[in-house]
């Protein structure tokens, strides 16, 4: 079986924090290295811009991607192109690295050609696009057309904060059982939820007593 290292990206920490984006891209890999028999050994995963000139030296996995594919003497898998760059001269320096580039959504037997094909007309896109979008700013700056949706900015906010406030209390209304079912105090049952796995409202970090109190002040 032929053997390949995985490369995913994502543009933003926040996709990243969030797992936006990578795990269609590890499930598109996966399916790929499936129905081409392709084992994957390692895989690689980047939570950054990666633009402008400099832009390998600040994508740090990618270029463990490449030293691991060097020598395991196997090609690298990305789910996309643009997972690796939309910029053609990016992508020429990457296929100066003498390591094979596998792009799933291109099948197999997109050579390096069609690589550097493709991501030129990437290139070109975002060009045309740019300039229509500047265009389109100027014509209504001329209009003196007031951009962005500033009045009803107030009203948005209070919509957000109505949202997370009745989130939060549906949250509390839903946990609290379980808060009033363990004895103690509230250290002891911020120390009981986190023993049990319960998650946070945010799902990220651990219960402490004040996130305990905060939840029982919500549902009183």
């Amino acid at each position: 079986m032929t053997k390949a290292i995985a490369y995913l990206r994502v543009s933003t920490q926040a996709q990243g924090k969030s797992g936006l984006g990578i795990e269609a891209q590890r499930d598109a890999i996966a399916r790929f290295a499936q129905t081409e028999g392709i084992e994957i050994i390692a895989a690689f995963e980047e939570h950054e811009t990666g633009k402008g000139s400099d832009a390998l030296d600040r994508r740090p996995q990618l270029a463990a991607a490449l030293t691991a594919a060097r020598k395991a003497k196997c090609p690298v898998i990305v789910s996309k192109l643009d997972r690796l760059s939309r910029d053609v001269h990016f992508i020429s320096g990457l296929m100066a690295q003498r390591v094979p580039f596998i792009v799933a959504e291109l099948g197999a037997d997109a050579d390096p050609f069609m690589l550097h094909l493709y991501a030129a007309l990437a290139e070109k896109e975002r060009s045309l696009i740019a300039e229509r979008t500047r265009v389109a700013l100027a014509a209504k700056k001329a209009q003196r057309v007031q951009l962005g949706n500033r009045t009803n900015l107030a009203e948005a906010q209070a919509k957000g904060a109505a949202t997370n406030a009745e989130k939060a209390g549906a949250f509390a209304a839903k946990v609290l059982p379980i808060i009033k079912s363990i004895p103690g105090s509230l250290n002891a049952k911020a120390k009981e939820l986190n023993a049990r796995g319960i998650a946070t409202a945010t799902g990220n970090g651990a219960w402490t007593a004040k996130a305990v109190q905060r939840v029982m002040q919500r549902a009183a």
